[in-house]
């Protein structure tokens, strides 16, 4: 492969180790830069531009430079700006697929039937179109929602498809086979209104290609040199869209890293990369494996797990650095558990001298966050949900809420406001003025005065049915308030008022997802005695929100995290089911197994310093406890990098016994759990061997207490002193139900289960 010409060390070369210089010297033809987590691939990627430039190969106008967020854009023409010691205002091809793209239409939009000056629609907008077209269509629009539709839409989009190369059978997919013509009637509308969206804007470029070769040869001229980075992440168009650019010079380097595809659910196709090769004959691949973020203990612990994917291109990260710490394997009781041992261990870590803001706490679901959103709040440790929000200000958890403030304090106008028409219950703008005028003008709460208003004529029919329902739904939930649980209560509101079914109807991982957060909800009332008791305990936590610092620990989930690090990482729920999950499992199977695995290798690699994995016996799951086993990725960590530590025992055995009697929620995880036995490898024997079998009579007494509920013993009283038959003598502390906390005269202070006790 040919090299441009030597120069005399510049300064951007200084620093590059020899891969990153090869990657940056390496000019003409296609390179495949396979650069793994913490190895410097921005440093290699802006070096290159600047060598381009430097070299005189190219003006700034004639390189092409894709990255997939506006932050890595900015980041690039800072970095070069800095290299070149100069602006970078000649470089207008740097930018987001979408911003380039846009670009480029603004020059061609009458091609495609639109104007240059068009309208860029956000999502708001996209769905109120979608929903008029469905409503015009005679579609019943809660069975086929708005949001459904354009999920669909923009992953054909995101294939590079237009209405007419959708078939039957993915038409079939919305309306009983309407989909295509729904979507041909949405691009129609689209031109009418001189507006794309942002699928458009790649999908309109990909049919001007397609059909202009003269506009296509326009672009392949000016562009001499093109650069992708993260790869990994494109989808269908943007690969297409790539590939018509980049011949026939073939001057294109792409970065990315096969490891870390882990967006498919948004349209990324790991296969671009693999076939980087031979898509482009003669590619040249250089690996870049020099890690300068984690210790070797982490970066061995990461290649062991990754290493089970079958679908990778391989590589082997290594570093100079000290060997630091084993990853710490902690096996936990259950989920409040977990959050008491995350918060010692970062306690600790400030009390030697650390920051919060080393520590980040990485999830797989939104709905692991509550438990040490609680727990911090509890012990005064400032915290932030990055990538999300909070767990009491997500819209779905506001507006559960309103509907249980309004329960318990009909005079609560603000909350009558949020949910009166949430979900849509036909009642517009002008019904919603009518009842706060009549409210204003008799001095009453709006509930009130809703209710009134069903006596006058005031309202439209429609608007006043759908009125009268609802302040009867308000007045029935307000007479099972006195004789249901509050727990209970909620989840009938939630069903009774169309809210879960609204969710459902969406079909989306995003919706599934609120779904999980509102079965949280649930499952965190039955902590308090009562309604009133709880929601007071959510206006102190909100309250407590509204502290701010810098200092604090970072909560978020692993997709949120992806290229960021930090010094210490604590890695939660890594259980069957939990980590990988069972939906992702059970919609995509094997491809989405090493999709979850490449999941994990982002995480372990996200930590600088020290890394620890947890992984719970039990786990409360939409409402119900379930005792889990670990996730197969955890008897996936090599040994030698791992150091591991429980306070419970357990197995198979156990988890089956305990729900013999109630039944397992979790029962088709157990189903697939056989059909994947012949394809764990040791790694999956060595997750269950770390837990050995107990004798049968102890499972019969777990299970018996299981069959009990939470009540616990009435032999035992705090101060007793007690056996245990793995810790040994120890105190009793505390009494939770069934749980106890006993000081053990030799292994400290543990949690463990009433029936697992004999008093000494």
């Amino acid at each position: 492969m040919p090299e441009s010409p030597a120069v005399n060390d510049p300064a951007y070369l200084d620093g590059l180790n020899p891969p990153q210089r090869d990657a940056v010297l390496t000019i003409e033809g296609p390179v495949l830069m396979l650069a793994g987590a913490g190895t410097g691939k921005t440093a290699a990627l802006t070096a290159r531009l600047a060598h381009i430039m430097a070299s005189r190969l190219a003006w700034p106008s004639q390189i092409l430079a894709v990255t997939f967020t506006n932050k890595a854009a900015r980041e690039m023409r800072e970095r070069i700006s800095h290299i070149t010691g100069g602006a970078v205002e000649g470089m207008p091809w740097l930018g987001t697929f979408h911003s380039v793209a846009a670009r480029m239409l603004r020059s061609h939009a009458e091609l495609v039937g639109l104007q240059s000056n068009f309208t860029i629609l956000d999502t708001d907008d996209q769905l109120r179109l979608l929903k008029q077209l469905i409503v015009a269509s005679d579609l019943d629009e809660k069975r086929w929602p708005a949001r459904q539709l354009a999920g669909l839409i923009d992953r054909w989009k995101n294939r590079g498809w237009t209405p007419k190369q959708i078939d039957a059978g993915e038409s079939e997919a919305f309306a009983n086979g309407r989909g295509a013509e729904l979507y041909a009637a949405y691009q129609d509308r689209l031109k009418t209104l001189n507006a794309c969206d942002f699928g458009d804007l790649l999908l309109h470029m990909l049919v001007i290609f397609r059909t202009r070769a003269d506009v296509l040869e326009q672009y392949r001229d000016r562009f001499r040199y093109i650069l992708v980075d993260e790869y990994q992440d494109t989808n269908a168009s943007q690969y297409d869209w790539l590939r018509l650019l980049a011949e026939p010079r073939r001057n294109i380097c792409v970065v990315g890293d096969d490891d870390q595809s882990i967006y498919s659910w948004r349209g990324a196709e790991v296969a671009n990369i693999l076939r980087f090769e031979t898509d482009f004959p003669g590619a040249k691949v250089i690996r870049l494996e020099q890690n300068y973020r984690s210790t070797p203990h982490i970066l061995g612990a990461a290649g062991g797990l990754i290493a089970n994917n079958s679908g990778r291109l391989g590589k082997t990260l290594w570093t100079a650095s000290n060997a630091g710490d084993p990853v710490k394997v902690i096996g936990v009781w259950d989920g409040p558990e977990e959050a008491r041992r995350v918060g010692e261990e970062i306690e600790n870590h400030v009390r030697g001298g650390g920051c919060l803001a080393d520590c980040a706490i990485l999830v797989r679901a939104q709905f692991q966050t509550r438990e040490f959103e609680e727990r911090f709040i509890a012990i005064g440790l400032a915290y932030q949900i990055v990538g999300g929000f909070r767990f009491y200000e997500r819209a779905e958890i506001r507006d559960a809420l309103a509907y249980l403030r309004l329960v318990a304090q009909p005079n609560d106008d603000l909350a009558f406001d949020r949910i009166v028409n949430q979900p849509k219950r036909g009642l517009g703008d002008k019904a919603l003025a009518t009842i706060h005028d009549f409210a204003r003008r008799t001095g009453q709460p709006l509930l009130l005065a809703a209710a009134q208003l069903l006596d006058s004529d005031e309202l439209r029919p429609a608007a006043r049915n759908a009125l009268a329902r609802f302040v009867a739904d308000i007045a029935r939930w307000r007479q099972q308030a006195g004789t249901l649980p509050h727990p209970e209560l909620a989840r009938i509101l939630l069903d009774e008022s169309g809210y879960t079914a609204m969710l459902q109807a969406e079909r989306s991982a995003e919706a599934a997802g609120r779904l999980e957060n509102l079965a949280e909800l649930t499952r965190a009332m039955e902590e308090y005695d009562s309604l009133g008791a709880f929601l007071e305990h959510v206006s102190l936590v909100m309250d407590n929100d509204a502290q701010k610092g810098s200092d604090q620990v970072t909560i978020m989930t692993i997709h949120a995290a992806k290229g960021l690090e930090f010094s210490q990482v604590f890695l939660a729920g890594w259980e069957e089911g939990v980590f990988p999950s069972q939906r992702a499992l059970d919609e995509g199977g094997l491809a989405s197994l090493e999709e979850e695995r490449r999941l994990a290798y982002v995480a372990l690699t996200r930590a600088r310093d020290r890394a620890f994995v947890f992984h719970a016996a039990n786990r409360r799951i939409y409402g119900q406890w379930t005792s889990s086993i670990p996730s197969r990725f955890v008897g996936e960590l090599p040994e030698a990098h791992v150091e591991t530590e429980t306070t419970m025992t357990g197995g198979e055995s156990l988890w089956r016994a305990q729900w013999s009697e109630q039944g397992d929620p979790f029962a088709h995880l157990a189903a697939a759990r056989a059909d994947r036995a012949s394809t764990r490898g040791a790694g999956w024997q060595r997750a269950q061997g770390r837990f050995s079998a107990q004798p049968q009579r102890v499972i019969e007494a777990r299970a018996s207490a299981v069959s009990l509920g939470n009540k616990g013993r009435d032999d035992l009283t705090t101060g007793m002193r007690v056996f245990h038959g793995k810790f040994g003598y120890g105190t009793i502390a505390e009494i939770e139900g069934n749980k106890l906390e006993i000081e053990f005269e030799k292994a400290g202070r543990k949690r463990v289960l009433d029936s697992f006790v004999t008093i000494e």
